[in-house]
């Protein structure tokens, strides 16, 4: 049984990679099969000449996927993952049909799959989609409980919700549920359990317009803007248009309840024409009192700036409400050009790094 110190040893051998041979040498087979999945990933940083196998025990991407699934815990088989398509763009984990069975469905895979899906067979393809699914899938319950009981309407004072909102406040059953938290020295009542309204339907219709820059730094922001507006498509309180653009415009409005469809017809990089995707909005509105239009982008323009800030002046004159996102996915890291960020917002544009269950909370309170 091998103690502390020789763990160490071993891992720190792992870690330097076959280079090491000479001075630590690894002590049974089970390290050197844990060596070689490491090596057959992580030698690519030595740049070395590699070919269709790539290393001593002849590993290939099928062999290599089964045998990291043996080896390593799940986290560390995800991070591997990740790194072989994404650090060292290993397509071939998205070229072979058993290979990508045996990935699990996650988001980092999901990304992979938008990235690299021009170099996939047909019958990859059919693959790929059913993982598109399951992840899409995943991602629309897990956003469905923030976004429809925060866009679900005004408060209905005669049923408790577990959403809570300031404004669905109940401050009169709060104070009397917590009645017995009342300390008579101080004075103070201490509220142990806030309770909350429900919400009813709105009476009137909003329009809600997606415009999603598909460009390589936006995908995260693509991903759950697709599978945000299946979910607002499928509210009576609204209607929802989405489109694509880069420096053209793909329409997805009639694929909104498709997201695997919508996802799949994403294709990323490109230039940025924001101001054209502003322009097209601008055509959608039919009564921009009641229009919300969502424009997801990093604010790098690609054409205009002045044109940019003319559209967007047009937009909101018009009455229309415009958000601006710069990220939209549950860390809110934007990246973004902040000159123009300011510039839209002194337009009359709100502009933020939201959150999908913030962006929820603030449409509500536009709505209501």
């Amino acid at each position: 049984m091998m103690g502390n110190k020789e763990i160490a040893l071993n891992r720190w051998r792992l870690v330097l990679g076959k280079y090491a041979d000479d001075t630590l040498p690894l002590p049974d087979e089970a390290y050197v099969e844990i060596d070689e999945a490491l090596d057959f990933l992580y030698e690519r940083e030595r740049d070395e000449e590699r070919g269709g196998s790539l290393s001593p025990s002849q590993l290939t991407v099928p062999v290599w996927i089964s045998k990291v699934r043996e080896l390593f815990p799940k986290e560390a088989v995800e991070v591997m993952e990740k790194h072989a398509l994404e650090k060292y763009e290993l397509t071939a984990l998205l070229e072979d049909k058993e290979t990508l069975q045996k990935l699990e469905p996650n988001m980092n895979l999901l990304r992979s799959i938008l990235q690299f899906k021009h170099h996939m067979k047909q019958d990859v393809l059919q693959t790929a989609k059913r993982i598109v699914a399951a992840v899409a899938e995943e991602l629309r319950r897990t956003l469905e409980q923030e976004i429809k009981p925060v866009l679900s309407g005004r408060p209905d004072r005669n049923r408790p919700s577990r959403v809570q909102m300031m404004r669905n406040f109940d401050f009169k059953k709060t104070v009397r549920k917590n009645l017995k938290h009342f300390d008579q020295e101080t004075g103070t009542l201490r509220i142990e359990k806030p309770y909350f309204y429900a919400a009813t339907r709105h009476q009137t219709p909003w329009r809600i317009i997606l415009a999603v820059d598909e460009s390589g730094s936006m995908l995260d922001a693509v991903i759950h803007s697709a599978v945000m507006a299946g979910i607002f498509a499928s509210l009576p309180a609204l209607r929802t248009d989405l489109f694509i653009f880069d420096t053209d415009i793909v329409d997805l409005t009639d694929r909104i309840q498709d997201p695997v469809e919508t996802l799949l017809s994403v294709q990323l990089g490109g230039g940025t024409y924001i101001a054209g995707a502003l322009r097209y909005a601008s055509q959608k509105l039919e009564a921009p009192q009641q229009t919300i239009v969502v424009l997801v982008t990093d604010l790098y323009e690609g054409g205009s700036y002045a044109e940019m800030y003319r559209e967007a002046r047009r937009m909101v004159e018009s009455g229309a409400k415009l958000i601006v996102l710069t990220s939209l996915d549950p860390e809110a890291q934007p990246f973004y050009d902040k000159q123009a960020a300011q510039k839209m917002a002194a337009l009359g544009a709100h502009v933020a790094a939201l959150t999908p269950g913030r962006l929820a909370q603030w449409i509500a309170e536009i709505i209501s």
